[in-house]
């Protein structure tokens, strides 16, 4: 393990316990990454559902699993320099594949994990006929990953989706019994009512994670009062998805609809912006030190 990759984890980790409602946009893709890191955004998400939307076209019911977003991670992390949130769903299976997807997930340069306490396969958060596993299940869970980690300062997210299945009193315990069982954030899905938003990161010793889920049923607050509520990150994992898509919408309609499509710095991005985003000036530097003759 390098100095950067401790001093980053270290740093990232010393943000979140500030609670400050650091932004933590998601990504799906390496170019999305470097997107969100040229935009100036603190730390990235690698969504599990925009993976298996995009890569897959497929909605998110538990279709990829630890090997696509090792891949995913590792490609990320060679295309920015920002702190890596990696959703691992479930863990892949039980306390062992945890440990497993752990390993794998920190040595393909993740800082931090997502555990849920979803029944395999899991359902996106905001979907209806979720169910979770006991509480004692996912503490076993949680365990296994903080014991699997090589870095005191790689962090484990434990994810709870009971709120929707069995209240939200469910989740609030849940949420302790993991927290006791080590994990370093909370986050509680899936919140419905401002009430419940305001007032759950004063229940926990530590940080909490709120995912804002556009179109979803947690209410949008802005980032200024989350922080204010005391959260440590304010999650929109799939923001930049949703924007793609309406992109490619826009942009192939109007080709459909008009048999042609100029550079309009409206509709497409300039064909040197797309270069720059994916360094391609450094590549011709690099191209010509290393030019024969």
């Amino acid at each position: 393990m390098n100095s950067t990759t401790t001093s980053r984890r270290a740093a990232f980790r010393q943000h979140v316990a500030a609670r400050q409602g650091l932004l933590l946009a998601g990504a799906f893709n390496a170019m999305s990454a470097r997107i969100i890191e040229d935009l100036g955004f603190g730390a990235i998400y690698l969504t599990g559902a925009g993976v298996t939307n995009m890569s897959l076209g497929l909605p998110d019911l538990g279709f990829i699993g630890l090997s696509d977003m090792a891949e995913h991670a590792a490609r990320v992390r060679d295309a920015v320099d920002l702190p890596l949130v990696v959703d691992a769903d479930t863990g892949f299976g039980n306390a062992l594949n945890v440990h497993h997807a752990v390993r794998t997930l920190e040595r393909a340069g993740a800082d931090a994990i997502q555990l849920e306490d979803q029944v395999m396969p899991k359902k996106c958060g905001h979907f209806a006929g979720k169910h979770v596993i006991s509480t004692e299940e996912m503490v076993s869970k949680i365990r296994a990953a903080t014991d699997a980690r090589e870095d005191e300062h790689f962090q484990i997210i434990a994810r709870t989706d009971a709120a929707a299945v069995h209240g939200i009193d469910d989740a609030i315990e849940r949420g302790h019994r993991f927290v006791e069982a080590g994990a370093d954030i909370l986050f509680i899905e899936a919140m419905e009512g401002l009430s419940n938003v305001e007032r759950l990161p004063a229940l926990f010793e530590v940080p909490l994670l709120i995912n804002i889920v556009i179109g979803g049923k947690t209410p949008v607050q802005s980032r200024d009062t989350l922080e204010r509520f005391g959260y440590g990150l304010v999650l929109y994992a799939n923001a930049a998805l949703q924007g793609a898509v309406h992109g490619m919408q826009q942009a192939l309609g109007r080709l459909q609809s008009k048999g042609q499509l100029d550079e309009d710095p409206t509709i497409v991005a300039p064909f040197g912006e797309r270069q720059r985003l994916v360094k391609k000036p450094m590549y011709d530097q690099l191209e010509e030190r290393y030019k024969a003759g």
